[in-house]
């Protein structure tokens, strides 16, 4: 069974097409599940006074719940629709991040960084962020909060490992030690957890032309034997499943037999098929 886990629709506002659009293309590609996981509302920033078209409105996170509910029935003898969210993690807000996660009949939920504080270290607007900042610093920010994300327990799937890298900031070389220091402390804290880890195909067309995480890190997860699940990350439905051949071919060539599936928070494995 093809699944892909990680998709964007119109309501976040940085993403086109309807929900019922990437269904039908699901549809199309011969996908068994489909999870519809668009962002989490904005929580710790007025968005009438931040970047536009960051993530939906609190009050159509309601609406989108139901909408893709409605689908799941509607298509439930074509194609399994999964209810997702990605749900970001933001130090400091714990209790409003834990009232989402608990107010819908979600069946995974995705945490991932986007966020150091106000700044969003994945938007394209905001590179300028980097300017005077240490970037070993940052990564070390960066993998301390995805490692505190994963031991709340609100999340199923950890998101994008290493999407600090998508605009091809680093530490220097002779930092490489460092930084996978601060990966590691993370991947442990991800094994110890007993959540899984998505292999998002979506870096293969960002600057940084590699996938999330790379393959390196990925190794290392497989010998913590994190368990692993697949995503486009797609933002049209046009793109939906984009790359996630190369993606399968990558985890089979690594070994990798079974890949993590989600119904109502519970993880199912199944077979990896090519």
């Amino acid at each position: 069974m093809l699944i892909d886990y990680h998709t964007h629709h119109e309501r976040c506002g940085h993403a086109v097409g309807k929900l019922e659009e990437y269904v039908q293309r699901g549809i199309e590609l011969g996908l068994g599940q489909l999870g519809l996981s668009d962002h989490m509302p904005l929580i710790h920033v007025d968005p009438a006074q931040y970047y536009p078209e960051m993530a939906m409105p609190m009050d159509e996170l309601p609406r989108y719940v139901e909408e893709v509910l409605t689908l799941k029935e509607k298509y439930r003898d074509r194609i399994d629709i999964k209810l997702g969210l990605e749900g970001d993690y933001i130090e400091g807000y714990e209790t409003e991040i834990q009232k989402i996660v608990e107010a819908y009949p979600w069946d995974y939920v995705i945490g991932s960084v986007h966020f150091l504080g106000e700044w969003d270290i994945t938007d394209f607007r905001q590179t300028a962020g980097w300017e005077g900042r240490d970037p070993l610093e940052v990564y070390r920010t960066y993998y301390d909060a995805l490692g505190k994300a994963a031991q709340t327990g609100f999340y199923d799937i950890v998101g994008h490992f290493d999407v600090i890298k998508r605009f091809g900031y680093a530490p220097k070389p002779e930092q490489s030690a460092e930084k996978e220091a601060f990966e590691e402390i993370a991947l442990q804290h991800i094994a110890t957890s007993g959540i899984a880890m998505e292999l998002n195909a979506s870096g293969l067309t960002k600057p940084c032309a590699e996938m999330f995480p790379s393959e390196l890190i990925l190794r290392r997860a497989l010998e913590k034997g994190i368990p692993l699940t697949l995503g486009s990350d797609s933002h049209d439905p046009a793109k939906l499943s984009e790359n996630l051949d190369k993606a399968r071919f990558e985890l089979r060539d690594l070994g990798v037999q079974q890949v993590a599936t989600f119904d109502r928070r519970k993880r199912i494995m199944i077979p990896l098929v090519l």
